[in-house]
């Protein structure tokens, strides 16, 4: 047997934002048969603690969680790794130090497709985690392409963006429309040329309402995974 390696997906963070990095992994390929497609191997271990509580609130720690399925995912023959967990990328080199394994960084996913998109530079906002704010994984990264980026503010953390995730991971996606785009408008109001979606749960939120309301570019880090992931394996 030969062709591309299987993509490793590195999952459960949470169940739902992986299953839909699955689907839109497959409908994002340029593919006319069930050949044309990706392999690809998901490990979905919802188990894994939750990053944003082991980095504010010291909880336990999620790493040995993720070397343990990142060694799965090695074991099983995977040629590189996506991780549809934002947050998580605060243990990426930690993870990137215990697999020869190329592991596709979701922050760079994102720029990539704020260019696709036209937003070469500029204010961005980012909509996140308070882990990823707080590790501040997407300011270097971007800053380095020459944006700058707006976060919200305690208040619309506390009132607005963690309850939209929350609602998400607790299937109740449609009620974390009104939250989650009202935080995007806000950043909107700031002066943002776009918004990133930095967490995976939140463009299930907005998608769930009429998202082209917002009415500036959108990134879905679920779909910007994907694409790299595509980009990885040549397609």
């Amino acid at each position: 047997m030969s062709g591309a390696p299987f993509l490793g997906v590195l999952g459960g963070m949470g169940p739902l934002a992986s299953a839909q990095f699955m689907l839109r992994l497959t409908l994002l390929t340029p593919a006319e048969r069930d050949q044309d497609h990706l392999p690809a191997l998901l490990w979905s271990d919802p188990r894994i603690p939750d990053r944003t509580a082991a980095r504010l609130a010291g909880g336990e720690d999620p790493l040995p969680w993720l070397l343990r399925g990142i060694a799965g995912l090695e074991a099983a023959g995977c040629g590189a790794i996506a991780i549809p967990c934002n947050t998580a990328h605060g243990w990426y080199e930690a993870m990137q130090a215990a697999t020869p394994l190329p592991i596709l960084h979701i922050v760079d996913a994102a720029a990539e497709d704020l260019a696709r998109q036209g937003v070469a530079s500029g204010r961005v906002g980012l909509l996140a985690t308070a882990g990823t704010l707080a590790m501040r994984l997407y300011q270097p990264r971007l800053e380095a392409r020459g944006y700058s980026v707006i976060t919200p503010d305690e208040a619309e953390m506390r009132e607005l963006v963690s309850p939209g995730i929350a609602l998400v991971k607790a299937n109740r996606v449609a009620e974390a429309y009104a939250p989650l785009a009202e935080a995007a408008t806000r950043l909107k109001a700031r002066g943002a040329a776009a918004v990133v979606l930095g967490c995976t749960e939140i463009p299930l939120g907005i998608q769930a309402g009429p998202s082209a309301e917002i009415g500036l570019p959108l990134v879905d880090t679920i779909d910007a995974l994907a694409l790299a992931s595509l980009r990885w394996a040549g397609k």
